[in-house]
Formats: structure tokens, C-alpha cells, sequence
């Protein structure tokens, strides 16, 4: 009677260079990750001084007359919608 695995030797040697690979990738991917982390911590030390240096917008206020203008539109638009849906 044979045994399950005829070749156990055969099956570990396998699953060695299959572990010395995964290592091998891991560490190709670390040195990809530090070298992103570098370029972010770049991009990012970039972006926090166009940041400071814009200054913040003004917000203008809006007459009572323009607020109205904008809502009777609106409504319009609105009312206009729904007569269309109404008729399909």
C-alpha cells in the first residue's frame, strides 16, 4: 500500500521556494511603499504652503431683491417639472 504523498520531499522544497518568494516580494513592495510614503510626505509638505498662502474668500452678501429673484425662479423651474410629469 503506497503512501498519500508519494514525494514529501519533493512537496517541501516547493513550498520553500514558493516562501522565498512571497519574502522576496515582500520586501520589493516595502521599498515601493517607502519611496510613495517620500513622495507623499513631498506632495504633502507642498500642499500644506498653498494652503497658508491663499487667502480665504470674502463671502459677498445678497440683497433681499436678488434672494427673491433666485426663489421665484426656482419655483418656477419647479412648477414647470412637475407639469411635465404630470403630462407623461
Amino acid at each position: 500500500m503506497g503512501c498519500y504523498n508519494a514525494s514529501p520531499r519533493g512537496t517541501m522544497t516547493n513550498l520553500t521556494g514558493v516562501i522565498r518568494q512571497l519574502q522576496k516580494e515582500r520586501k520589493r513592495v516595502q521599498g515601493e511603499m517607502k519611496r510613495l510614503n517620500a513622495a507623499l510626505a513631498a506632495l504633502g509638505s507642498l500642499e500644506g504652503k498653498s494652503k497658508r498662502s491663499r487667502a480665504p474668500k470674502a463671502r459677498r452678501p445678497m440683497s433681499v431683491a436678488a434672494r427673491k429673484r433666485i426663489a421665484a425662479a426656482q419655483r418656477a423651474r419647479w412648477a414647470k417639472w412637475k407639469r411635465n410629469k404630470r403630462n407623461k
